[in-house]
């Protein structure tokens, strides 16, 4: 211990007799970032993960944009930023909002009774009405797999008898579109069909209105379905039963942003993770990881005094799962000159899938800049000996997208969603081929559980590093 002391000391006072001889160079840092990356554990992530997983079953089972579970969500991230010392802005904004209260129906009533079943011969399309009718079917210019406009002109209605179920085949226009024009030539309820073209045969899952305004029952049917009802249709009276129970309109919800008190504002590191889930589960890989990740950055960061270069924005975005709501109304609200200060976002969503992979955001598919961000990510699980991959496969489908839209240099990390794990990609990161890399996604079994306390320690220590080295850069 004593001869270390002694080195130590020397090499102190040489570093003073520097000092004193240039009068203008600066002692560096401590490693900050090595600080950062110990503090920032999978433990402590988790611990937020399993509180979101609490509110998801005391609010209905999700944390679904609009819905008390995300509220709490929200509140419970703004007091977790503001006991660490944080300025925390809450910013609301209107969502359009859907449930569909009781499974919906369609049964053939005549010539013959046939029940249909929901999930497999159809779907309720998101923003339906609510009704219950039972009428003749009126195909409506259906036209052929591939080729077909029915329903998106006024004119194809011309043979509609009001009271009658439109039947339609997808293509031409967006569903909303053929819907509303069922609804203005009176049609009591819409059954639209799957077109026939390559990958075009099931129900129309995901299926949406876009909004509220629709005031019939709309449901969407498989290619079979919708072929039956129209031969029926076409040998003589058929007859349906269509019944949906929903509730649609808008609601408040929030963004949760909070940013180090130091720092300058040009070139400012954004850190983002979508809050939200989808109303089917509580989110928690999806996305309770990638926010879980951020906030725990941001309480460590001002746990352990860090002061970077550059000003470190953290945002937990709202109603990203019903198309970036959030994040693109908080770019879009920027004025030019705010916007310009911000010299990276980056993006965390998914972070610890069970069947993982490491993937980088692509810097090639990002505006000039993102390349950088992309190097950071790479080179810190090289230094781990650890491998990734680059996926451009991202491209808008989170939050990354209104930046990168706006011009912003964007990256990002990502474990993998509902697709396959390959064998190229077991060989390089361990799990199974042949398996989604997260079999919970958009799902209720998406809980505490799902999650891969290695991916998240791993891919948190690549956020920390990263966050760090860009807000540290000239």
């Amino acid at each position: 211990m004593a001869p270390l002391r002694i080195l130590r000391i020397l090499a102190l006072a040489v570093a003073l007799l520097s000092l004193a001889a240039c009068g203008a160079e600066e002692e560096p840092p401590p490693d900050e970032a090595e600080a950062l990356r110990s503090a920032v554990t999978a433990d402590g992530i988790l611990q937020h993960a399993r509180r979101f997983e609490e509110v998801a079953a005391a609010n209905g089972g999700n944390r679904a944009a609009g819905t008390p579970g995300y509220d709490a969500s929200a509140g419970y991230v703004a007091e977790e930023l503001r006991r660490a010392g944080y300025a925390v802005e809450v910013q609301p904004f209107e969502v359009p909002y859907y449930e569909e209260l009781v499974p919906a129906r369609l049964e053939l009533v005549a010539p013959d009774e046939r029940p249909y079943q929901e999930g497999e011969d159809f779907s309720t399309l998101q923003f339906s009405g609510s009704g219950a009718v039972v009428a003749p079917v009126r195909p409506v210019d259906l036209g052929e797999p591939g080729d077909s406009s029915s329903g998106c002109e006024a004119v194809d209605f011309e043979r509609l008898v009001r009271g009658e179920v439109a039947l339609i085949r997808r293509g031409g226009c967006p569903f909303e579109e053929k819907a509303l024009r069922a609804e203005e030539a009176g049609a009591s309820a819409v059954v639209i069909f799957n077109e026939g073209g390559r990958g075009r045969t099931g129900i129309l899952e995901g299926g949406t209105l876009g909004e509220p305004g629709i005031g019939i029952p709309v449901v969407g049917a498989s290619l079979a379905v919708g072929e039956d009802l129209a031969r029926l249709a076409g040998e003589g009276d058929a007859a349906v039963r269509v019944a949906a129970s929903t509730v649609s309109g808008s609601r408040e919800t929030t963004n949760v942003i909070a940013e180090t008190r130091t720092g300058t504002e040009d070139g400012t590191v954004m850190v983002g993770a979508h809050l939200d889930s989808v109303p089917e589960g509580p989110g928690i890989n999806d996305n309770g990881s990638g926010s879980a990740t951020v906030l725990e950055i941001a309480r460590q960061m001002s746990g352990l005094g860090i002061e970077p270069r550059k000003k470190i924005r953290f945002a937990f975005w709202g109603a990203e799962e019903i198309g970036l709501i959030g994040s693109t109304g908080y770019v879009d609200g920027l004025p030019e000159e705010e916007l310009d200060q911000i010299g990276a976002y980056l993006n965390f969503d998914m972070l610890g899938s069970p069947n993982h992979v490491r993937f980088v955001y692509d810097g090639a598919s990002g505006p000039r800049g993102s390349g950088r961000i992309e190097e950071a990510f790479l080179d810190f699980f090289a230094s781990q000996n650890l491998e990734a991959r680059t996926d451009s496969t991202l491209e808008g489908r989170s939050d990354h997208g209104p930046f990168a839209d706006a011009g912003v240099p964007v990256g990002g990390l990502f474990t993998g969603a509902e697709g396959t794990k390959t064998e190229e990609e077991a060989a390089l990161f361990g799990g199974e081929a042949g398996e989604p890399h997260d079999p919970c996604y958009h799902q209720a079994c998406d809980t505490a559980e799902n999650l891969s306390p290695r991916a998240l320690d791993e891919m948190s220590d690549a956020a920390a590093q990263a966050t760090l080295v860009l807000a540290n850069e000239e």
